[in-house]
């Protein structure tokens, strides 16, 4: 495969994983923080204040998750290239 076509299909996932990231967390905090059956037009106070903390904390969440992949991914390379080197093959 080429670099470029590498290049776009990786672009084409991470904007998948991030529209599947706005789903789930769309879904998980109108769950927690809106009543089923719709008394007003409008948010409440409290439902809207619920909302920004959701998603504050899915967001945080999501970093860290990703920090922490990204962290073992380095280790797991790391790990793999001492392997190889041990070994002698390239």
């Amino acid at each position: 495969m080429d670099p470029l076509r590498a290049q776009q299909l990786a672009a084409e996932l991470e904007v998948d994983m991030m529209a599947d990231m706005y789903n789930r967390m769309t879904q998980a905090c109108h769950r927690k923080c809106v009543p089923p059956h719709y008394k007003d037009v409008e948010l409440s106070k409290g439902e809207s204040v619920c909302l920004d903390r959701c998603v504050a904390k899915y967001l945080e969440v999501h970093e860290r998750m990703g920090k922490k992949l990204t962290e073992l991914s380095l280790q797991d390379e790391e790990l793999l290239k001492r392997m190889q080197q041990g070994t002698g093959t390239a």
